[in-house]
């Protein structure tokens, strides 16, 4: 079986798809992923590079694609051609809940097919839950698939130093979309995006697929796309700059061995009987 050559990162904002929802609905359920209709899809999307038998990532592109100039139906033909071409792992948060649903579900509207999505690997490929290969749902698997409490996206990236949702919130997608801010819901959605991609890196050297080296070299070369994408996107900028300013134990890089290569662990240079009681 193949292994993902990429890394892609995907956020959806949404609004309800008033064509279809039923008219004795009650105005304070969230809508059904099918009933979703979607304006932004944000992304960022690194290659997959191996080292010393670990992953390493470098950003190939960030940026997001919206109804304000194309349809529903391209960005969801976008979508799966991407899959297709480049055979990502997908990072999302809440993705299995929402915005695969959402992907899939509004795909049979436009009568879509997500060919590599279900060839992968039928058993344990994009659609199977504890498998985080090919599909890492992120607040799934550091919920331990419902174990513990889930966390929402601004909730775990403050606690590791990173902005959070600090240009813009879910609730007012609706309302800026009905504005015309398209380019404002845009922003916000990369940046829960860069969010996402930087837990996952976290998780990903938690989990032991990065070494303290390769996460470092990850988190340096997102640094460096953010800042050569600064003056055309200023929202970048911002986010690299605030989160460089946290004052978490940890915001950027982890510490590296003082040895050579091998297992790696968090803190190679104490000794089990210095931290333990």
């Amino acid at each position: 079986m193949s292994s993902p050559q990429h890394i892609l990162v995907v956020d959806l904002e949404t609004r309800p798809d008033l064509a279809i929802l039923p008219e004795d609905r009650d105005p304070a359920a969230f809508p059904k992923p099918i009933q979703h209709e979607i304006i932004t899809l944000g992304f960022l999307l690194a290659r997959i590079d191996h080292e010393g038998g670990y992953e390493c990532y470098t950003v190939r592109k960030i940026g997001s694609a919206g109804i304000s100039d194309r349809s529903e139906r391209e960005i969801l033909a976008g979508f799966w051609n991407l899959i297709d071409r480049q055979r990502p792992r997908l990072i999302t948060w809440n993705g299995r809940s929402f915005d695969a649903a959402v992907l899939k579900q509004r795909s049979l509207i436009y009568g879509l097919t997500a060919y590599h999505w279900h060839r992968t690997d039928p058993r344990f490929g994009y659609d199977y839950r504890y498998q985080t290969n090919w599909h890492c749902d992120l607040m799934d698997a550091l919920s331990d698939y419902g174990a513990s409490p889930r966390l929402g996206l601004d909730e775990a990236a403050r606690a590791l130093g990173l902005p959070g949702k600090w240009n813009g919130h879910g609730g007012n997608v609706a309302e800026q979309a009905a504005a015309g801010d398209y380019a404002a819901i845009n922003r916000y959605c990369e940046g829960d995006v860069l969010n996402t991609y930087v837990l996952y890196l976290r998780w990903a050297y938690l989990s032991t697929r990065l070494s303290a080296r390769s996460h470092n070299a990850s988190i340096q070369n997102l640094l460096d796309a953010l800042e050569a994408g600064r003056q055309n996107n200023p929202h970048w900028g911002e986010f690299s700059d605030r989160w460089q300013l946290s004052a978490q134990p940890c915001p950027l890089f982890v510490a590296e061995p003082v040895s050579g290569p091998g297992p790696q662990p968090s803190e190679s240079h104490l000794r089990s009987e210095d931290v333990l009681p």
